[in-house]
């Protein structure tokens, strides 16, 4: 997909791993001024994994832009791991990575899955957030987790069907525990066409029209693993935390400059959610964006994720 409204690729200009226990490995990496305004990319999923690409939505000449593959994801060892990853071990990672890097307050940016960590972080640490973007907002709550699992057939039916027929149909009437097993099954002839099978279906209804691109990306073995394992993981311990805590913990972070960006024909985390934060949280500048699904790539979203970037520059 083309991303000529995005800054021109960049490469790192450090990149590390942070080790916070015997068992994890945390890659991250920075690029962008050395000098210059801290931001955080946080990807989604959970369990998705950063691209080189995440790095355009920020002017290099004036952020420095730290990029990191949270637990289990991406270039982050070992892939698909579960144990001792949760959402309070992941804003400790971003804390320990902020101490690590030296920064005392940075923005936090983060689309999907991302954008439920970066409003989990800020709560827990307000005094460290400059500003937040927001992009596909997802709250984690039972029903969207359900409209993940059962509801995206009213929109994809054909899709979701392939995404339910991949189990037998005694198994149906629990999707997620279904997938479960078989993601954290040790043999991988179990485990990987139960991902590709998981990843696909979501990379398929993330985009307004068709994008065999995205689909081909989120089925490959690495990105599928780690999406399709962790997400489940996530799903079925109900992203540990208490139903509706990012709602009601809106007043710790409610004066912190925010821009939230929703995809009009979003279907995976669909407006109604963005909706409902909107209108509990006012002091946030709100962009729906007409002709937009899911993914950050979307040309609309693209396009005012990259406005709000520019906006914040001189966010204190």
């Amino acid at each position: 997909m083309a991303a000529e409204d995005l800054f021109p690729p960049i490469e790192p200009s450090q990149t590390g791993r942070l080790e916070p226990d015997g068992r994890h490995a945390v890659y991250w990496e920075v690029s962008g001024n050395p000098a210059g305004r801290p931001v955080v990319f946080l990807h989604g999923g959970p369990g998705a994994g950063a691209s080189a690409d995440h790095r355009r939505f920020f002017d290099p000449a004036h952020y420095r832009i730290v990029v990191f593959d949270q637990r289990g994801a991406g270039r982050s060892t070992p892939l698909g791991e579960l144990a001792d990853n949760t959402t309070g071990h992941l804003i400790a990672d971003m804390e320990r990575l902020r101490e690590h890097l030296g920064i005392d307050r940075w923005m936090v940016f983060g689309g999907s899955w991302g954008s439920t960590l970066a409003l989990a972080y800020a709560q827990a640490h307000p005094d460290r957030v400059a500003a937040l973007v927001l992009r596909g907002i997802f709250l984690c709550r039972r029903s969207e987790i359900d409209w993940f699992l059962y509801g995206m057939r009213q929109i994809f039916p054909e899709t979701w069907r392939t995404f339910a027929g991949f189990l037998p149909e005694e198994e149906r009437g629990d999707i997620l525990a279904a997938y479960h097993r078989r993601l954290v099954d040790p043999d991988p002839a179990v485990h990987l066409p139960a991902a590709r099978a998981w990843s696909t279906y979501e990379g398929a209804c993330s985009t307004l029209l068709p994008s065999p691109e995205t689909v081909a990306a989120f089925g490959s073995d690495r990105m599928a693993l780690g999406l399709a394992r962790i997400e489940a993981h996530y799903f079925a311990n109900d992203i540990f935390l208490p139903e509706n805590a990012l709602l009601e913990g809106l007043d710790r972070i409610r004066d912190i400059p925010t821009a939230i960006v929703q995809g009009r024909y979003d279907v995976v985390c669909p407006i109604a959610t963005a909706d409902e934060l909107h209108r509990a949280w006012p002091e946030a500048d709100y962009r729906v964006i007409p002709d937009a699904g899911h993914s950050a790539m979307e040309p609309g979203i693209r396009r005012a994720l990259v406005a709000a970037t520019n906006r914040f520059k001189d966010a204190e």
